[in-house]
């Protein structure tokens, strides 16, 4: 598996990807309702992707044999902003692999911890990481999100 960051060029394979994994393996959180899961995916065409990717924040690819596995992101406040992974990758250790990469990331910009807001879906994935509730779920992506930290340092 290879992570390397995110260019202009890979647009369309990440849209692939967050539009899939919101869609495939998300349901705890948009429950099969078809406006959420729209409302969840509207800014994720590869046009929006492509201001991401021209913005201030920073984003990457996990690939394994030159096929997109996982998407993941950093806010400019050092919070990691998204991490989802290709149903057909699910399970395969991509999302692992890059959550160390964004956590090292983190500590390579003197950030003593991380924060992000978790998808229902994705609070055990982050808490077997060593992630930690940190507050009630607030609002994020059309659903609850949970807010968590992780000490870095």
């Amino acid at each position: 598996m290879q992570i390397r960051p995110a260019t202009v060029f890979d647009v369309f394979a990440m849209s692939q990807v967050l539009i899939a994994s919101i869609r495939d393996l998300c349901r705890a959180d948009h429950g099969g309702d078809a406006a959420k899961i729209a409302d969840w995916t509207a800014d994720k065409s590869p046009a929006h992707i492509r201001s991401w990717i021209d913005g201030p924040g920073r984003y990457w690819l996990a690939e394994r044999g030159g096929s997109a596995e996982a998407v993941g992101g950093l806010d400019p406040d050092g919070a990691v902003s998204l991490l989802y992974v290709s149903p057909n990758a699910a399970g395969r250790g991509s999302g692992s692999v890059l959550l160390g990469h964004l956590e090292a990331e983190l500590r390579r910009a003197d950030h003593s911890d991380g924060r992000l807001n978790a998808t229902r879906t994705a609070l055990g994935f982050y808490q077997h990481h060593g992630w930690q509730r940190v507050d009630a779920p607030e609002g994020c992506c059309g659903t609850s999100g949970v807010p968590m930290r992780k000490p870095l340092l």
